[in-house]
């Protein structure tokens, strides 16, 4: 059975989308679909102090671009902004000194595009988590139909048995198309292993870089033990 997941590579992505690559024989990043305002594609969620607070990297006039043409604009010096919150609200986490300077080396790059930002920082966190699932650009596959049609033409071309589809994916996904193809169609229903957080309630998918921060190698099991 080769199963295989789609998705778009956001930004600091939640514990979620890195059990999907985990638990998936080819993981698809969805790089030249419309880039969608008010998405996780540039923004993600961190701790701050009790509660949660967004991180969000500004971009220029993105209407009706692709992910994979969308730039970053630099208008406002949001990379310090960034920073000062990830440093203010886990500096003192277990092991915030282990992985910081290497996360702010990758935002100190100032990337011109936005998916090249997401992919370095997920590609990071990839080699912290243990995932070594093979991952392709959807991209590179130039396969031109649309919704369903596409989703089923990438999985084909990729010699799935068995499309992994997000939770949402019943409410618009053609079914029918993938049964006619015999690829099987499952839908995730990702549970979060909870672990240790400085917060006297636990609060759930948060950007990867709070279980990181807490739990430091230990996240890797973590990430095991969730279900999807």
């Amino acid at each position: 059975m080769t199963i295989i997941t789609i998705r778009q590579p956001g930004f600091m992505p939640y514990m979620g989308f890195f059990k999907k690559i985990q638990t998936s024989d080819i993981f698809v990043f969805l790089d030249d679909a419309q880039y969608a305002i008010r998405s996780w594609d540039n923004r993600n969620k961190i701790r701050s102090n009790n509660d949660s607070c967004w991180i969000t990297v500004p971009v220029i006039h993105p209407f009706g671009e692709k992910l994979n043409e969308v730039k970053i604009s630099y208008s406002k010096n949001w990379i310090n902004n960034h920073k000062n919150l990830i440093e203010s609200n886990y500096k003192n986490s277990p092991y915030f000194k282990n992985y910081w300077s290497e996360i702010e080396l990758i935002l100190n790059k100032k990337f011109e595009k936005l998916i090249d930002l997401n992919l370095e920082l997920i590609e990071y966190f990839n080699k912290i988590l243990n995932i070594n699932t093979s991952i392709i650009k959807s991209s590179e596959l130039q396969i031109k139909t649309k919704e369903t049609q596409r989703l089923f033409d990438i999985c084909k071309k990729l010699n799935a048995s068995t499309y992994r589809s997000g939770s949402f994916g019943k409410e618009y996904l053609d079914e029918s198309i993938f049964r006619k193809g015999k690829i099987e169609v499952i839908y995730e229903n990702f549970q979060q292993a909870t672990y240790n957080q400085l917060s006297k309630e636990f609060i759930p998918n948060l950007s990867i870089i709070d279980l990181i921060f807490q739990e430091g190698e230990n996240a890797a099991k973590i990430l095991e033990i969730s279900t999807n």
